[in-house]
Parts: C-alpha cells; sequence; structure tokens
C-alpha cells in the first residue's frame, strides 16, 4: 500500500475513529485503527466491538485532492501511537507506504516514523445491517437531544438497560427518555421517515455511545441518518458511519411515573435558581447524599437552605411568579437538579410538586418537548 493524504483531513478523522478504540481491551488487532485504501480514497475504522466508527476521506471532495492512491491496501496501525503522530507531524501531506511483514513508513516534512502494523484480515468486519427501520433529523438536533438526556442514565452497572437512552416511536415523532430511577429526563422530538409504519420501541443505547456520537455530530442542520436494527444501531454522517450495539433488556415504562397535576407549583428563573442551588451544594456537597431542602415562604417567595453538621449552613431566599397551590416543604438531590438546569436553555422554568414524599417535575415554560423528573430525598 502506498498513499499521500491531506494532513488536516487526516488529523481529522483520525481523531473521529480513534474514540471507538478501547485502551482496556484484551484483543490485540481492536488496539489498532484499520487503514484500507482503494482508487476511491481511504477508509479508516475504529473498534472496542461494542463500538465502531468508520470514516472515510474521497481522493476529491469539492474540486480539492485530498488522497493519492498509488497502490491500493490495507494495514492495522496501534491507535495510541498512530493518532499522536499523525497530530504532530510538520508537513500539509502525509506519506504512508507499508512494506512486508506489515511494516508502515509515515514521512511528512522531514519526518520520517516506521511503525509496526498488524494483519488487516484479522480485523472484525462491520456489521451489515438490513435498512428497514430508518429515520432521519438534523445533526444539532440529534446534538441537543443527546445533550438533554444521556446526563441523566445511570452510572451503576446493577440494572445495565438504565445506563442507556431508550427511543421510542410516536406518532410523526421519537421520545428518548433516561432515568437512573432517581430522576427522569424526557425529550420530545420530530423526525423525517420515508416509510409512515415506522415503529419501534425499547431500543436502548449506551449512554457512553451517545457520549462519544456527540462529540462527532457537527452544529449544522445536515441531516444524519438513523437505523434501527435488533441489536445494533448506525448513525450516518456524511462519510461517517457511527455504529453502537443496542443494550438488553426491558427498559421500564415510565410515562406513567409523570403526574399530570400538581398540588404545589411556581414559576422560577433558571439561571438565579442553577447559581443559588450551586452556593447551596457548598457546604452539603460534603454529604453522600447532596441533600437541599426547599420550603415555600407565602405566595412570592422560596426559601432554599442547606446544612452540614461539620461545616455549618446556608439559606436563601428567592422571588417566584405564578404560584399555585399549598404550603410545601421537600428535600432533594442538589447536583442531580444541577444536571437538568444546565441542559434546559429556557430562561424560566415550571415547578409542579404532588407532596413532600412524590417525585416532582421541573419542564422549561417556552417548550413542551421536554421534561426532568425527580424523587424527593427523605429526612429525618
Amino acid at each position: 500500500m502506498h498513499v499521500i493524504i491531506d494532513r488536516n483531513r487526516m488529523v481529522h478523522d483520525v481523531q473521529h475513529v480513534s474514540k471507538a478504540v478501547s485502551p482496556r481491551t484484551t484483543i490485540p488487532i481492536l488496539t489498532g485503527i484499520k487503514i484500507v485504501a482503494t482508487k476511491k480514497g481511504l477508509t479508516l475504522t475504529g473498534s472496542d466491538s461494542d463500538l465502531s466508527i468508520e470514516a472515510f476521506i474521497p481522493t476529491v471532495e469539492n474540486e480539492k485532492e485530498l488522497v493519492e492512491v498509488e497502490q491500493e491496501g490495507s494495514i492495522v496501525l496501534q491507535s495510541k501511537y498512530f493518532s499522536e503522530i499523525v497530530k504532530k507531524l510538520p508537513g500539509d501531506t502525509i506519506d504512508i507506504t507499508v512494506h512486508d511483514q506489515f511494516a508502515a513508513t509515515i514521512r511528512s516534512g522531514s519526518s520520517v516514523f516506521t511503525l509496526n502494523g498488524l494483519d488487516p484480515d484479522e480485523y472484525p468486519r462491520l456489521p451489515q445491517l438490513k435498512e428497514d427501520l430508518i429515520f432521519s433529523m438534523p445533526q444539532d438536533m440529534l446534538r441537543n437531544v443527546i445533550r438533554q438526556t444521556v446526563f441523566a442514565v445511570s452510572t451503576q452497572e446493577t440494572r445495565p438497560v438504565l445506563t442507556g437512552v431508550n427511543i421510542e416511536t410516536e406518532e410523526g415523532g421519537l421520545i428518548c427518555t433516561a432515568t437512573d430511577s432517581h430522576r427522569l429526563a424526557m425529550r420530545r422530538t420530530k423526525i423525517d421517515v420515508e416509510n409512515e409504519d415506522l415503529h419501534f420501541q425499547n431500543v436502548v443505547i449506551p449512554g457512553k455511545s451517545l457520549q462519544e456520537l456527540s462529540k462527532i455530530v457537527e452544529d449544522t442542520s445536515d441531516a444524519v441518518d438513523i437505523v434501527v436494527t435488533e441489536n445494533q444501531i448506525l448513525f450516518k454522517l456524511g462519510h461517517v458511519l457511527f455504529f453502537s450495539r443496542l443494550l438488553e433488556g426491558k427498559y421500564p415504562v415510565t410515562s406513567s411515573m409523570i403526574p399530570n397535576q400538581s398540588r404545589t407549583s411556581f414559576v422560577l428563573k433558571t439561571k438565579p435558581l442553577l447559581q443559588t442551588l450551586e452556593r447551596a451544594l457548598l457546604l452539603s456537597r460534603e454529604a453522600k447524599n447532596n441533600v437541599i431542602n426547599m420550603k415555600t415562604l407565602g405566595e412570592g417567595e422560596i426559601e432554599i437552605s442547606s446544612t452540614s453538621q461539620e461545616v455549618g449552613k446556608v439559606t436563601e431566599q428567592m422571588e417566584v411568579e405564578r404560584y399555585e397551590g399549598e404550603e410545601l416543604r421537600i428535600s432533594f438531590n442538589g447536583k442531580n437538579i444541577i444536571d437538568a438546569l444546565k441542559v434546559i436553555d429556557s430562561e424560566e422554568i415550571h415547578l409542579m410538586f404532588t407532596g413532600a414524599m412524590s417525585p416532582f417535575v421541573i419542564r422549561p415554560i417556552d417548550s413542551d418537548r421536554y421534561l426532568h423528573l425527580f424523587s424527593p430525598v427523605r429526612t429525618y
């Protein structure tokens, strides 16, 4: 194999595919990036068997030559070294030549590296998916959906299905849900479908996969095509293919958990509440459960407080708007609320409570497309 590639494009695509390479894998071949050169261009692949990313660099794009293929062929090179080398090379192009015994010479400017490669025939093949269930949405919308749900997945492996985000279809759209059983984030979004009969449920994408995907998705309105199969999901982003396995297990039915009426409700400004909770958390952070207390003071005010027996106490009053219902005292995990407030794009939020020991809801004022549900904390 002998190819000459535009350095900037190579750095960009190697960064993408190396996200799928796990340094902790026990399979030696999966510590590498597979490089395949054909007359059409260069294909790079990284995988840890759960997650696979493939990037294609065409010979010419927008009338600019990106790849010159002198000789077709393939090689697997250690991701750890290859991605760092590519990033630091001095020239505008990279010349890669593969010799016998899978030895590769990488030249750029006055720099020459020789790397020992691995046999590309041993590299696992990417899954060939049937494209029966396929839909699309703009990349910036997908990025937002991930941002507003993935933070709420569980980090505990005791219930593996909760470490993912569940997606299911509803009329003309998609519902995405994440929960760790103490909090829940739900986001609705419209999708473009070719087949009106598109229907699936209990499709659970690992949270880790979505976090890596959000680093690749760009802030554009270009469409991303999404293919769903029984145990895999594929995201097609231009010249990048992003495969992830799906989590097994039955995702809990969460729609019945969301209360549709409240005994106490009011409206607060998002940013001031976020800052108040961050101040309150300064003291309760030492305690394991990050407990913050909230109580209503008449119709126009609430009090937020936090106590640590070792450190001290903090109290702060906040004005509220549109107060309705009974008096309330409630305690909750402040960190969970802060995580949610950070992904709410609305300036004001609506808080709805059904009692001191029942889950409560936070919704942005200007959108009914997403909500957050939290369990209160028992304090004795």
